[in-house]
């Protein structure tokens, strides 16, 4: 369920495991105290003991708080991104667009729902790095949304720039809703979200 994935805190302290394994581990912990916190108050100290690990050795793996946060930031990103461009390639320019980008949000996000706040963070500095790596994330999903907006309504002969702009605000809209309204009910599974969202758009139909 995923209530229960969302609770558990992982450890990585014990000798012999994997660097990647252990990389990753860090990265869970850290990724959920950026969506608890944001980068201005992430912890290096309290990632390390969240995650069973000395601070020097999150220190040698990322070098600092920025480079742990973009670690962060850059894999939700991918996972993010990566589906939704998949969910998009080769769909129909109706609402089925519009649920397959929903099924791929979900799935994406089942293992770490907390990875939505990570890429949607704002509490990171507004220059440097951190910011543009934040600002390529939230970009990529933004032309996201516009080329598939941009698709549905081509398909029925709406070229407005201004209709154009609007649906894709409010697909985001629609899109940040449900995914915040998810978070904020942690028994709900990705299986029942996407179920949810199958529900919800077969009534426009």
């Amino acid at each position: 369920m995923a209530g229960a994935t969302r609770a558990r805190t992982n450890t990585a302290g014990s000798k012999g495991v994997p660097r990647a394994e252990r990389e990753a581990q860090i990265l869970d912990v850290a990724a959920a105290e950026i969506a608890r916190v944001g980068y201005a108050g992430l912890s290096l100290a309290v990632v390390a003991t969240t995650a069973g690990v000395s601070k020097p050795l999150v220190y040698s793996y990322f070098g600092t708080k920025d480079g742990l946060y973009l670690a962060c930031q850059h894999r939700a990103a991918a996972v993010l991104g990566d589906a939704i461009d998949e969910a998009l390639d080769g769909a129909p320019s109706t609402l089925e667009m519009a649920q397959r980008t929903l099924d791929a949000i979900f799935t994406a996000l089942r293992p770490r729902p907390h990875d939505w706040k990570v890429v949607f963070d704002a509490s990171h500095p507004t220059e440097g790095p951190v910011f543009e790596a934040a600002h390529d994330a939230r970009a990529r999903i933004a032309e996201q949304a516009s080329r598939g907006v941009s698709a549905f309504l081509d398909d029925r002969g709406l070229f407005d720039p201004a209709d154009r702009s609007a649906l894709t605000a409010a697909w985001t809209g629609v899109v940040s809703a449900l995914v915040a309204w998810w978070l904020a009910h942690p028994e709900q599974s990705a299986e029942a979200m996407t179920a949810r969202s199958h529900r919800l758009i077969a009534t426009l139909t």
